[in-house]
């Protein structure tokens, strides 16, 4: 890897790049959405059978991220008018309406400066990535996926419950967390608290209440 590709691969903790661009909901900027959550996934083509049970299932989702003060941003290499007509293929087959943006990008800028996409790339098929992105635009999480395996919605919600819950609290969401369950208690580094309790494990994992 050399020192552009490398630049150009985003970690959990880093800024979002902010961007421009037009979407069917109008044109955008990534900082528009600053002081909520925003879940930006992309997908490598429109009318593509696995992307669309994918907004089926993220539509019918939608109040959901809603309530939880998260935006749906999708990304798209296909134009926005692909985009109007596979949204409407989606509304005839299925009867429902997808209504958060998707956002148009054929010449693969916002694709690149996300690192979904290698820069001597020339196509999208390796875009296929989420971004949980907080209120101060800082990348919380990222899961990439293959093309012949779909997103589970259910999954995006619980990561994001658990990364709002962990900000809440300072605690942290054990494996298979779900909201309301107990979360895990920061270890605490010090041997007063090793030597004090009889359970010699308590010191690193111990519960505490959602």
């Amino acid at each position: 890897m050399n020192e552009t590709e490398h630049r150009q691969c985003l970690r959990i903790g880093d800024a979002a790049p902010d961007f421009s661009a037009r979407s069917t909901a109008g044109e955008l900027s990534l900082s528009d959405y600053r002081g909520k959550w925003v879940m930006l996934f992309s997908h490598p083509a429109d009318f593509t059978p696995v992307c669309t049970t994918e907004f089926v299932g993220l539509a019918k989702a939608a109040d959901k991220f809603a309530a939880m003060d998260c935006a749906l941003l999708a990304l798209s290499v296909d134009s926005l008018y692909s985009h109007f007509a596979w949204v409407r293929a989606i509304r005839d087959r299925f009867g429902v309406e997808i209504r958060f943006p998707i956002i148009e990008d054929p010449t693969l800028v916002i694709g690149r400066a996300y690192g979904m996409v290698a820069p001597e790339a020339h196509d999208s098929a390796t875009v296929r990535t989420n971004f949980f992105i907080d209120p101060q635009g800082k990348i919380r999480a990222i899961a990439c996926y293959p093309l012949n395996i779909g997103r589970s919605v259910e999954e995006m919600l619980r990561i994001l419950a658990a990364l709002q819950a962990a900000d809440a609290t300072g605690n942290l969401a054990p494996e298979g967390w779900q909201p309301g369950d107990p979360m895990l208690a920061q270890p605490e580094p010090d041997l007063d608290t090793l030597f004090s309790d009889d359970d010699a494990s308590k010191w690193f994992l111990a519960e505490k209440d959602a």
